[in-house]
């Protein structure tokens, strides 16, 4: 998701907490980006969200290293499945409208962790932030920080 994009959750008359599980999140992104990276979403929680990424060739840059945009990707999306899963009551979706990453590290095999919390959860904005970390080695590969817009019916 960028600056241009909306996720739009379920109308407020039907949201069922309950729903919006890791399962619920897997099969929202099996046929987009999400599902294209093998993100699998692990833990759906207040205020945090878990997932994982294996590394890939597909998910590489041609250096053979880990591409920078695929861990952006991974952070982005566990972000803003968090957001979503955190809405107010009356909200209709989301959009992000600012972003920023910092690299530490790469890879060449295994396993990317993510790790997104809130850091505010406010009726018109959420600031989540998310740690991706090499699960075999526990480096941090990148530190992440997003700013989301909450959305409501006109």
């Amino acid at each position: 998701m960028n600056a241009h994009t909306t996720m739009n959750a379920t109308p407020p008359e039907t949201l069922d907490i309950h729903m919006l599980d890791e399962a619920h999140f897997n099969k929202l992104g099996a046929d987009f980006l999400p599902g294209l990276l093998g993100l699998v979403v692990s833990h759906v929680g207040h205020g945090e969200l878990r997932s994982e990424m294996p590394v890939k060739q597909s998910v590489m840059a041609p250096n053979g290293f880990l591409h920078a945009g695929s861990l952006v990707a991974l952070a982005d999306t566990s972000a803003g499945y968090g957001c979503v899963a955190n809405l107010p009551a009356d909200a209709t979706g989301f959009t992000t409208v600012e972003l920023k990453s910092n690299h530490l590290g790469t890879a060449r095999e295994g396993n990317v962790e993510c790790v997104a919390k809130a850091v505010h959860l406010g009726k018109t904005t959420q600031v989540w932030d998310a740690t991706v970390k090499h699960r075999e080695s526990g480096r941090t590969l990148c530190l992440f920080r997003c700013t989301q817009l909450v959305l409501y019916a006109k």
